[in-house]
């Protein structure tokens, strides 16, 4: 079979397609012929060496991917051949609260998704909606998850309550569809005007482009009454402006906390001593999240949005273009 491996980090350079036998499947295990993954931001990171958690050398790398199940080990009870699965982010948490014993991440510490064939324990893959074609599938279990948790956590907002999301990536746009799904208004920040009206298009109620309107917190504030849940993907370049925007009692979910650069995310006295917001962060999420949110997509026969779809043999492009950042939802790479 096919196989990318990062055999060093530091670069595109480093990503390599091997040919490798085809693995079988022991006690608890099951084999998955991949269709399709999806690139998330932490693999660019992992790519280029800059990853918090310390990656395996050798590993197939990307977290996110969908594929039927096509052979099963001893033992292994909640999945038959033919199922259609993705796997965990963290394939080990399952449910609870995270501690260390399950930090270990599909295409980071675990071999992951880039590959014709995965290897999985049955614990670590759940099922998928049936109204999902494999490209749409391979796209949920990051950010999708992320998404979904930033919505779903302490407190979830209310209908009416208003959402801001900041870009158009993988996770703005999943928060944006999941926040309209249970009856919230949208605000969303973009970098360029061109992206409004395909915001909009989506469910969004405002739309600000940064480039036109530098400091949106105050027009955002003035025109909402106040932002009550920021899905802060944006990290030290937009923070102050999330904050200003916020409601008094809003809360900020804050996902990026360094730019590429390494600027840190900072928070103003000046801004916060006036406010009772609340600054939270969260990883993704459990199994039974993942669970939880891929009931909710079958409900609503939710479908998420794909920027552009590259082939397997072209994977090292499909890298360039996601990292180039003018992106409008997920990139994918077809199976082999």
């Amino acid at each position: 079979m096919q196989s990318y491996r990062l055999e060093e980090f530091g670069g595109i350079g480093k990503l390599a397609m091997r040919e490798e036998a085809m693995p079988e499947p022991g006690a608890n295990q099951i084999l998955v012929r991949v269709r399709a993954t999806s690139l998330n931001r932490r693999d660019t990171m992992i790519l280029n060496g800059t990853y918090p958690l310390t990656p395996r050398a050798g590993i197939v790398p990307l977290s996110d991917g969908a594929g039927e199940v096509v052979a099963i080990g001893n033992g292994v009870t909640r999945f038959a051949v033919g199922d259609h699965v993705t796997g965990s982010y963290f394939a080990r948490w399952i449910d609870g609260r995270m501690h260390p014993g399950v930090v270990d991440q599909l295409g980071c510490t675990l071999d992951g998704m880039l590959s014709e064939y995965a290897l999985l324990d049955e614990q670590w893959a759940v099922r998928l909606p049936n109204h999902l074609s494999w490209r749409e599938a391979a796209t949920f279990t990051c950010a999708g998850l992320t998404a979904w948790s930033a919505l779903t956590g302490a407190e979830n907002p209310k209908p009416g309550q208003w959402v801001l999301v900041i870009g158009s990536g993988g996770v703005a746009l999943f928060a944006l569809q999941f926040a309209k799904l249970v009856g919230c208004r949208v605000a969303a920040v973009t970098s360029r005007a061109q992206k409004a009206d395909r915001l909009r298009a989506l469910g969004a109620d405002v739309v600000i482009a940064a480039a036109e309107t530098p400091d949106w917190g105050i027009k955002l504030r003035e025109a909402t009454g106040g932002i009550d849940l920021v899905v802060e993907t944006g990290g030290p370049a937009t923070f102050a402006q999330s904050l200003i925007a916020s409601a008094l009692y809003g809360r900020i979910v804050l996902l990026t906390v360094h730019d590429q650069n390494g600027k840190s995310v900072e928070i103003p006295g000046a801004i916060y001593q006036r406010s009772l917001v609340t600054i939270g962060r969260l990883f993704v999420g459990s199994r039974s999240a993942l669970e939880a949110m891929l009931a909710a997509v079958a409900a609503h026969r939710l479908k998420p949005v794909i920027d552009k779809v590259f082939p397997f043999a072209e994977a090292r492009e499909a890298y360039r273009h996601f990292q180039q950042g003018d992106v409008f939802g997920k990139v994918v790479i077809d199976g082999a």
